[in-house]
């Protein structure tokens, strides 16, 4: 997940553009204030030449009147903004505007990569990755409780499938509320195909929507990419993502191959994010005792103190919608 060249371009291409559009707007709020307020026109000549003459005097090292001129540049200042707001138009109505203030179109604070700059690669991975696709038909809008049954029961909880979807479905729709105001993480565990992957991309979608930052990751690509970044002396895009995003959803874990390695990175992430307050969605078909004797009984450990742990129960949904479809398509050439 980790920015190609080709990727890095497209999105300083992108604030290039923003620039330009920025200064465009400029010169037409300039143009527009100088039809209908001649006066301001006349005091831009008057600031530029106050300053040159200014510039002049400090290149020569003549200081002697140099307070008059900052005076007279001040004053001429702060007419210019009186008329403006006479007219009704805010005071910095022809200064540059930014669409990010914070790194003023760059992409960059000092050395640093903006939230923004951040942002605009998720959303590019995610755009190239297809996700966005997906996302629109796997979200809480089309969350179906149909293939839940209403009579088979948890025996640990006494809850029915349904039931049991019902509560999960409503505390992921709480996690989404409650995510800029508290910290949370949610394990979502049960057999294949009950709905844990879909009810992800639900939590993804909408914390999108929001315009947070949301790395998504099938157990393996994440694997891979953090054992990429563990053998190169250069971090990449994607180990920062993985700490720095404000969610990270790590899918099918335990389909991965597992080793020491694995489970010690593993829990180097985990940690790491929950020490950054940063939440972790992940979801996995293993029973927690399996999650248990797969990753340690520190992960383990690590992971039930600081996640809500959320069980789906049921039958396979894609074998339903299968056979569902089958019988549909059967019925209609009836």
């Amino acid at each position: 997940m980790s920015l190609q060249n080709y990727q890095y371009d497209i999105i300083m291409r992108e604030y290039s553009k923003t620039q330009s559009r920025n200064r465009r707007l400029l010169e037409e709020r300039t143009q527009e204030i100088y039809e209908k307020i001649p006066r301001i026109k006349e005091i831009d000549g008057e600031v530029a030449s106050l300053s040159a003459q200014k510039a002049r005097a400090l290149l020569s090292g003549e200081s002697s009147g140099l307070e008059d001129l900052k005076a007279a540049i001040s004053l001429l200042s702060q007419e210019r903004t009186a008329l403006l707001v006479c007219n009704s138009y805010p005071e910095d109505y022809l200064e540059l505007p930014y669409t990010c203030p914070i790194c003023q179109d760059t992409g960059y604070v000092g050395n640093q990569k903006c939230t923004c700059f951040k942002k605009a690669a998720i959303e590019l991975l995610y755009t190239q990755s297809n996700l966005k696709e997906i996302l629109k038909k796997e979200n809480f809008d089309h969350f179906s409780f149909d293939y839940y049954s209403d009579t088979m029961k948890n025996e640990a909880t006494g809850l029915t499938e349904r039931e049991t979807a019902l509560r999960a479905y409503d505390i992921a729709r709480n996690f989404v509320k409650n995510f800029d105001d508290s910290f949370e993480n949610l394990f979502l565990y049960g057999d294949t195909g009950v709905g844990k992957t879909f009810l992800s991309h639900c939590i993804a979608h909408d914390l999108l929507e929001s315009a947070h930052c949301v790395m998504y990751f099938s157990a393996f690509d994440l694997f891979d990419l953090l054992a990429s970044s563990k053998f190169s002396r250069d971090k990449t895009e994607g180990e920062e993502f993985v700490f720095d995003s404000d969610l990270l959803i790590i899918d099918d874990l335990g389909t991965e191959l597992t080793n020491s390695f694995v489970a010690s990175q593993f829990f180097l992430c985990i940690n790491e994010r929950i020490l950054r307050k940063q939440s972790t969605v992940i979801s996995t078909n293993l029973t927690l005792g399996s999650f248990m004797d797969t990753y340690s009984e520190r992960v383990f450990s690590r992971v039930s103190s600081n996640y809500t742990m959320i069980k789906l129960i049921g039958k396979d949904i894609r074998i339903q919608k299968k056979i569902l479809g089958g019988m549909s398509n059967a019925n209609n050439r009836i």
